[in-house]
């Protein structure tokens, strides 16, 4: 085997598949995800104008299985091909998001139908149940004498998103 000066292309090789890779002066596994695998990632994920939504920071990392549907299809399919220890940027699509908001998605509630003990506020935050015993998030929009208004659409549908991701751990099935 060549010798390879380089710390970063160095790679010890069994069966012709690379195990492990010396990088920055430490060994680390190479491991490529694919879907199926379970992933650690650090993240921050902001809005096109800049403003940061969400983050792990000062948290453990988040931690799902690819392919899985336990995050947004942009955010999961962004995992695929990475190495633990690598970091990208990537945007994802309204459409591989959260969507477009849907105008279906509001509802027109009359102040009758309102609990007595709650008063309503623009803003303000609501769980109420669905038709099916599913619990539905929603926020006030609009309040007059007559009705309230509610939104149930995600609160990032919409919007393209931007991610920081960093692969901290990945363990495969």
């Amino acid at each position: 085997m060549d010798s390879i000066s380089d710390p970063v292309e160095q790679q010890i090789v069994s069966k012709n598949k690379p195990v492990r890779a010396h990088v920055a002066g430490r060994s680390r596994k190479v491991i490529e995800v694919k879907k199926g695998d379970s992933v650690k990632v650090n993240y921050q994920g902001s809005l096109a104008d800049g403003t940061v939504f969400d983050s792990s920071e000062g948290k453990k990392p988040l931690e799902f299985v690819v392919g899985s549907g336990q995050v947004i299809q942009g955010f999961d399919e962004a995992m695929i091909g990475m190495n633990i220890g690598d970091s990208k940027v990537v945007e994802i699509p309204v459409q591989k998001a959260y969507g477009e908001r849907r105008d279906e998605m509001m509802m027109v509630v009359p102040v009758e139908q309102v609990p007595p003990d709650l008063t309503p506020e623009v803003g303000m935050k609501l769980e109420m149940g669905g038709m099916n015993g599913e619990v539905v998030r929603v926020v006030v929009v609009n309040v007059d004498e007559k009705d309230v208004t509610l939104d149930a659409n995600p609160p990032l549908a919409g919007e393209e998103l931007i991610f920081s991701i960093e692969l901290v751990d990945c363990t495969t099935p």
